[in-house]
C-alpha cells in the first residue's frame, strides 16, 4: 500500500492476532488509514468495500466469501456472489487483507500500510489467525533461493496448530 515515491514502511515483527489488545481501537484506526491511503491513492472506499473490510476487522479470523456474502446482505447490501468476491479482492489488491489459501479465506491485514510477506499461525480448532512477519529471503528457502539464482518477489507462509486459548483447553 505504499505509493510510488513513498519510502516502504516496515511492519513490527510481533504477530497480531492471539492476544488481547484494543480492539476497538483496531478497528477504527485500520477503517481510517484504509481511507486515507484510498483518498491519497484516487481509490474508491465504496460502502460495501468498507463493510466488508469492517467485518474482517470484527475478529481475529478467517472468513470465507460466503459468509462474507450473508454478512454483507444482512447488512443492506446485495445478495449475489459478486458483491463479496469484487470487494474481497479490492481489500487484498490494495493490501487491506490477505487470502488464506489454507482456508479459503480471507482476514485482514495486520500491518496495513506496511511492505511484508506475512505468515499466519491459524488455529485448527477455533480458525482464530494470527499474522506475523516472514523474512523470505533468510533461512533454508532465501539460500535455496540464491542457488538457484531465484529472485523471491512474494511468499506466504501458512502454519496450522493450536492457539493459546485453545491448548489451554485441551491437554497436549
Amino acid at each position: 500500500m505504499t505509493s510510488g515515491g513513498e519510502a516502504a514502511k516496515f511492519p513490527p515483527t510481533d504477530p497480531v492476532g492471539f492476544e488481547s489488545h484494543d480492539h476497538a481501537g483496531c478497528i477504527a484506526s485500520a477503517l481510517a488509514a484504509a481511507e486515507a491511503h484510498c483518498a491519497s491513492e484516487g481509490l474508491r472506499f465504496t460502502p460495501v468495500r468498507r463493510q466488508a473490510l469492517e467485518i474482517l476487522l470484527q475478529e481475529h479470523r478467517a472468513i470465507g466469501a460466503y459468509e462474507m456474502l450473508d454478512r454483507l446482505r444482512d447488512a443492506g447490501f446485495g445478495s449475489q456472489p459478486p458483491v463479496a468476491y469484487r470487494a474481497l479482492e479490492f481489500l487484498v489488491a490494495h493490501g487491506f487483507a490477505h487470502k488464506i489459501e489454507r482456508l479459503n479465506a480471507f482476514i485482514a491485514c495486520a500491518h496495513p500500510g506496511a511492505v511484508h510477506s506475512p505468515a499466519f499461525m491459524i488455529c485448527r480448532m477455533c480458525q482464530s489467525v494470527a499474522e506475523a512477519q516472514s523474512v523470505p529471503t533468510r533461512g533454508a528457502l532465501g539460500e535455496a533461493a540464491r542457488a538457484t539464482g531465484f529472485q523471491i518477489e512474494r511468499t506466504v507462509v501458512e502454519a496450522e496448530g493450536i492457539c493459546p486459548s485453545c491448548a489451554e483447553k485441551v491437554d497436549l
